[in-house]
Parts: structure tokens; C-alpha cells; sequence
């Protein structure tokens, strides 16, 4: 059985392989499988910005489709891959995830190992679902969901069974939330 390397250490190498500037996607073919857990866990980051959430919503649509239909990692928009990034402004940024990641990866490790293929469709539709709240014209209601997305990203970056069940659990309640909140306005619009 192979050595699983920590995230944090190939987000690490990652600079080491930089030239002066980058684009998304080479850091997307770099990270190869870790790469869909790479984007959501950035993009859900991104929404938890206040005003940035129905974007992000949309974004997450291209990495969750690509997920339901098993594509090796995921294929960004033109207009997005190709945006250069400068290795130097890239490198700050790059340690300070590895570093929170190298905290959390004490803890979160692989274990219980499921089918790669299919957790990677489930985890995809998962969230596609949760990403949808995002739309949500209610103040707040993106945050517990964009949590839920991260600790859905970081389980399956790690590989981690036991995380992953967590984080479904905690999608479950997430969504069942969502849908008493949307069961609530309609029936509050109903006495309108």
C-alpha cells in the first residue's frame, strides 16, 4: 500500500515547481485528484465573503458536475484557468493554508477508505445541493452550508472516511435546515 502524502506537502511542492507567474490551471494539472477538493475548499472560502455567495454558487456548479460525472479533475472556464497569477503574491497565500492544513491533518488522515469514483459522485451532488441555498435571498443563510462544503473538501482531500461521514451528516442537517427555512417562507407568503 502506498504512502499517502499530506495535502499541505503538495501544496508545498507546488512552489518549488513555479516559474515567476502561474495560471490556474497549471496549479489545477499539478494537483491532478486533489485538485477538485483544491478548488471547492477555495471557492467556498471565496463565499463566505460577504456579497460573494450567489457567484460562488455558480462556480460551483463547473466542479460539482465534473465530480457526478467522474472527470479526473476539473476543467475551469476559460476565461478563469487562464488568469496568471505572480508566484510571489501565490507563495504567501500557499503557506498559510499548508500551515492550517498541516494543524488539521494531525487530526484528519485517511482512514476508512471508501470507492474513489463514487464518493467523488456523491460528494459532487451533495454539493450541488448545498451550493443551491446559496441563492437564497435570506441574510446569513450561505454560512453554515459553505462550512459544511469545506469540511466536504477537506474530507475528501484527505481521504478520511470518517470526516466524510461527519460532513455528510452534517449536509443533511444543512439541507434539512435550508428546507424549513424555504417551508417557511412559503407558507409565511401564503397568510401575505
Amino acid at each position: 500500500m502506498e504512502m499517502r502524502v499530506p495535502t499541505s506537502v503538495v501544496l508545498e511542492s507546488l512552489l518549488q515547481d513555479a516559474t515567476d507567474r502561474v495560471t490556474l490551471n497549471w496549479i489545477v494539472d499539478r494537483l491532478q485528484a486533489r485538485s477538485f477538493g483544491i478548488v471547492i475548499l477555495l471557492i467556498a472560502l471565496v463565499a463566505l465573503l460577504p456579497g460573494t455567495s450567489p457567484f460562488m454558487a455558480i462556480l460551483l456548479v463547473i466542479p460539482a458536475v465534473q465530480m457526478i460525472l467522474a472527470r479526473p479533475a476539473p476543467v475551469l472556464p476559460r476565461v478563469i484557468a487562464a488568469r496568471s497569477i505572480s508566484t510571489a503574491r501565490l507563495a504567501p497565500l500557499v503557506k498559510r493554508v499548508a500551515r492550517v492544513l498541516k494543524w488539521m491533518e494531525r487530526v484528519v488522515r485517511p482512514r476508512w477508505r471508501t470507492p474513489f469514483e463514487a464518493t467523488k459522485r456523491v460528494v459532487g451532488v451533495v454539493i450541488l445541493l448545498l451550493g443551491a441555498t446559496f441563492l437564497m435571498p435570506i441574510p446569513f443563510v450561505h454560512i453554515l452550508p459553505t462550512l459544511v462544503i469545506m469540511l466536504l473538501a477537506f474530507a475528501f482531500l484527505e481521504e478520511d472516511g470518517v470526516l466524510l461521514c461527519l460532513a455528510l451528516v452534517a449536509a443533511v442537517i444543512s439541507l434539512s435546515a435550508m428546507g424549513v427555512v424555504v417551508w417557511g417562507a412559503i407558507e409565511a407568503s401564503l397568510f401575505l
